[in-house]
């Protein structure tokens, strides 16, 4: 029983690059003040701002008209061979925000703006894969020893000066984040992670098989493993619908996709919660119109190859203080066992730092999107400590 559980936690993950041919781009050159509709294109040593090739509706409305964009700056840099967007604002201690899946680093936007006026330092990268960062061909590329390098390469360049940074993550972010943590403790002053709790390595079995047996072969994380197909039928339902299914779930029940019938019938409009408006869906568009969804969805076609990848951390602890916030609404938290595993001792015996869990009544899986004030003061008050 208690190897089915841990098996059925594990169900919580979803848990065309720029061409740089010079060095440039590790300078301080930035762009601010674009439109969530712009993207930042490397000519030379100068980002400027274009429009992208989709159509939209946003206007002339720049980032300085809405509070919670105003003055975040946009680099590209080369990381761990890979060049990575990262948006970034505020001086002081760096807090480095991880997304999730289909989210990109337009999903911290209200804590980037937050935490800077607090004094901290706020960096939010677009993950391998997805957004203005690189996407490898290679699917064997997205494995968490490649997303972990990511980061420390990541912050070798623009944390330089600080050995240890502070973390924040959700969904596929929260999962990188514990693996940071594992793999290099060292980096990781404290951590928020966010819907998605460690899960030790069960050594006697592979985790995509453990998913199927327990769910069968339409859920989600296993509709996503063979390349391509799920694509088409992204395509075929149209990316908008497909994003605005993701980004606005709020079922606690197993997420399931059977073919052509997920998000409700495709004639049915998907009504938006006021935290997530029709500007936001256009931007996620504009960028996934633009790459597809494919480096996304390799994080998933991984998770048999992490599982033989991490096995000389098997029974491994992670060894940073952690506080663990997740909403009673979040399908993750819905999970067979999660509550025992949560509220029982559990989290705390593989997270022995662990300082606090907080469960967020009435919230479901975006949790800081939904509420950010409320998350933004539950980091606040973690973080300082320190």
């Amino acid at each position: 029983m208690r190897l089915i559980k841990g098996i059925a936690n594990f169900r919580r993950l979803y848990a065309n690059s720029i061409d740089l041919n010079t060095k440039s781009y590790l300078s301080t050159t930035k762009r601010a003040f674009c439109r969530p509709s712009e993207y930042a294109k490397v000519v030379n040593t100068t980002i400027t701002c274009s429009p992208f090739y989709c159509s939209n509706n946003l206007g002339s409305r720049s980032h300085s008209s809405r509070p919670e964009m105003e003055g975040i700056e946009h680099r590209v840099i080369k990381a761990n061979g890979i060049n990575m967007h990262v948006a970034e604002k505020g001086k002081g201690p760096v807090i480095l925000f991880l997304h999730g899946f289909p989210e990109l680093w337009y999903t911290w936007r209200n804590q980037i703006t937050a935490f800077a006026s607090l004094g901290y330092r706020a960096l939010a990268p677009d993950l391998r894969g997805f957004g203005e960062t690189e996407a490898p061909d290679d699917a064997s590329t997205y494995t968490s020893l490649h997303v972990v390098g990511d980061l420390i390469a990541l912050l070798d360049v623009v944390a330089a000066d600080q050995d240890q940074v502070f973390v924040v993550g959700h969904d596929w972010g929260a999962l990188i984040a514990w693996w940071l943590c594992m793999f290099r403790p060292d980096r990781v002053k404290a951590l928020v992670n966010m819907s998605v709790a460690f899960n030790p390595r069960n050594p006697n079995m592979k985790p995509l098989e453990g998913l199927r047996a327990l769910y069968g072969d339409d859920y989600y994380i296993c509709r996503f493993q063979e390349p391509g197909v799920i694509e088409a039928e992204f395509r075929e339902m149209g990316y908008e619908r497909v994003l605005k299914g993701f980004l606005t779930y709020r079922d606690p029940c197993p997420l399931l996709i059977p073919k052509g019938k997920y998000f409700g019938q495709p004639d049915t409009p998907i009504s938006l919660p006021s935290w997530f408006s029709e500007e936001d869906c256009k931007y996620y568009l504009s960028q996934y119109e633009k790459k597809g969804f494919t480096g996304g969805l390799n994080y998933y076609r991984n998770i048999n190859l992490n599982w033989q990848l991490t096995a000389p951390w098997t029974g491994s602890k992670i060894k940073v203080p952690v506080k663990f916030i997740v909403g009673d609404q979040d399908l993750t938290y819905n999970a067979p066992g999660i509550k025992d595993y949560l509220h029982k001792g559990g989290l705390k015996k593989n997270v022995p730092l662990l300082e606090e869990v907080v469960v967020m009544e009435g919230v479901a899986h975006f949790l800081h999107e939904e509420k950010p004030d409320e998350v933004n003061k539950h980091i606040h008050d973690f973080f300082n400590k320190f």
